[in-house]
């Protein structure tokens, strides 16, 4: 058992789902008057109850990276942790200061099916607020730089490519479900990019740094 928990003690870094979900769901319950968060391209994408499967596909998607790298490369792990979580954090942090969410959903469906039940079901449970950055589409990002930057894909071009397929379709599939606005993704975005800077390129550079000291 000893040996177990030396082993996996970087499991620490899951302690954040305690402190994510119950602010999370706070500001899910509390939130009622709030900016609304619209641009004009939002009414021309059309509603498409399809794009249910790679939004679901999104929990298992961000769960198996976290899982994997886990159990992989630790390195690897804490990174994806590092963007993960204080990328969240900063995305509560903003709704928390600035309340706010979308009016996009439909009344009604033109047609019934299995997938406009699903969607029923999400927006019965997922109110539409809290959406600036999307959260769905910043974890998609951060998965999928993980893979891009892991040594382990450096070569396996199929995973390479179905995380950014995948990463792709989750990002659209927030839109098409009316789940969020184009700006929610924007912003989301925005922070990747923000994160990529300081979780990757920061640590690159000190690593560059480190070995031409040597070197020198």
């Amino acid at each position: 058992m000893k040996a177990f928990i030396a082993k996996y003690k970087h499991a620490w870094c899951l302690l954040y789902v305690f402190i994510y979900l119950p602010w999370f769901f706070f500001l899910e319950k509390n939130v009622i008057h709030y900016s609304i968060v619209h641009i004009k391209l939002d009414d021309y994408i059309p509603f498409n109850e399809y794009f249910i499967i790679p939004y679901f596909m999104w929990f298992a998607y961000v769960a198996c990276a976290v899982l994997f790298f886990f159990f992989t490369n630790k390195e690897d792990y804490y990174r994806l942790c590092a963007f993960l979580f204080i990328g969240m954090t900063i995305s509560l942090i903003i709704c928390t200061i600035w309340p706010n969410g979308h009016d996009l959903r439909p009344a009604g469906f033109e047609q019934e099916n299995i997938f406009t039940s699903m969607v029923s079901g999400l927006w019965m449970t997922d109110t539409p607020t809290n959406v600036f950055p999307s959260i769905h589409v910043y974890n998609s990002i951060g998965v999928h730089l993980a893979v891009m930057k892991s040594e382990r894909f450096k070569k396996n071009h199929v995973v390479r490519i179905g995380s950014f397929v995948l990463m792709a379709s989750i990002c659209l599939s927030t839109v098409f479900l009316k789940q969020h606005s184009v700006m929610d993704g924007v912003g989301a975005i925005m922070l990747g990019a923000f994160m990529y800077r300081m979780v990757y390129k920061t640590e690159h550079a000190w690593s560059k740094r480190e070995v031409e000291e040597r070197t020198a």
